[in-house]
């Protein structure tokens, strides 16, 4: 977290200990039990069931309309997802064991043949890999061309920053870090929140040059920021009754065209052109 003034640093503390839900309050986030911790929460707060149900049918959504090719749909670093419940056909994955997962897998060592992919789903996922250069590498060995990825990301607007860069201790939120890589200790710890932006906003050139087979088809922030605040997510109490969640929901719809000033996610379509030889890939 970023150095606040003395006052304001204790007084957003103390707000944050406040709200944190109590499960959470001894647990190492990089701890396995963290997952099953996770759906436990989720299980508890069915607007936030409802807001992660929409954002699995958004992905499915971006996938048929932007994506092509036959193959498998992989979601990587699901954590306490339930998108296998709602879409069976999705291969549900993520680098921390748990009961609920179909494979263990690395997202920067995909354990999937080349070229038998038809989609990778990401939420809150990419910015938690220390090396995006060997996830591209392995989504191009992977994919079918004309299969993609469509990731979640935490958004880079005013409101986005403000609260991102202050709400958790285990992760950051550096527009300016130098490198795409970076330095973590755990699964989540030590993640860049602003990792999506850097990339794909920030480096896009970059990203092309480097990746002139990966075509950023799609890239636009998410209305939900109401209901996710008021959800209070998986780490905190929720401030909002479900019973408000269909008033939220309108509210957003109101507010939609000031998206880019309150948006807190974004998401993003990736779509493999062709076979593309992979020496451009990965450099530094």
């Amino acid at each position: 977290m970023r150095d606040q003034p003395q006052g304001q640093g204790l007084l957003l503390r103390w707000m944050r200990d406040l709200l944190a839900e109590p499960q959470l309050r001894a647990l190492d986030v990089d701890a396995d039990q963290r997952i099953d911790t996770h759906r436990q929460i989720l299980r508890k707060k069915p607007a936030l069931q409802d807001l992660f149900e929409e954002l699995y049918r958004l992905c499915v959504d971006l996938d048929r309309r932007h994506l092509s090719g036959s193959g498998a749909s992989v979601e990587l670093g699901a954590g306490s997802s339930f998108f296998g419940d709602v879409f069976p056909n999705v291969i549900v994955t993520d680098i921390t064991p748990a009961g609920h997962l179909d494979v263990v897998a690395d997202a920067l060592r995909l354990p999937f043949r080349d070229a038998s992919v038809r989609v990778f789903y990401g939420i809150e996922c990419f910015h938690h890999l220390p090396d995006p250069h060997l996830f591209f590498r392995d989504v191009l060995r992977t994919l079918v061309p004309g299969g993609g990825c469509v990731l979640i990301e935490p958004y880079h607007g005013l409101v986005a920053r403000y609260l991102f860069r202050r709400l958790f201790d285990s992760e950051s939120f550096e527009m300016d870090q130098a490198e795409w890589s970076t330095t973590t200790t755990g699964p989540m710890v030590g993640a860049n929140q602003a990792l999506s932006y850097i990339v794909f906003s920030r480096d896009r050139e970059k990203f092309e040059v480097q990746y002139p087979s990966l075509r950023i088809l799609c890239q636009r922030p998410l209305n939900n920021y109401i209901r996710y605040l008021g959800s209070g997510g998986l780490n905190f109490r929720a401030l909002v009754p479900a019973a408000l969640v269909p008033v939220a929901k309108l509210t957003e719809r109101l507010l939609t065209p000031m998206n880019r000033l309150l948006a807190l996610h974004h998401v993003i379509v990736l779509r493999k052109e062709r076979d593309h030889p992979m020496a451009s890939g990965g450099a530094r």
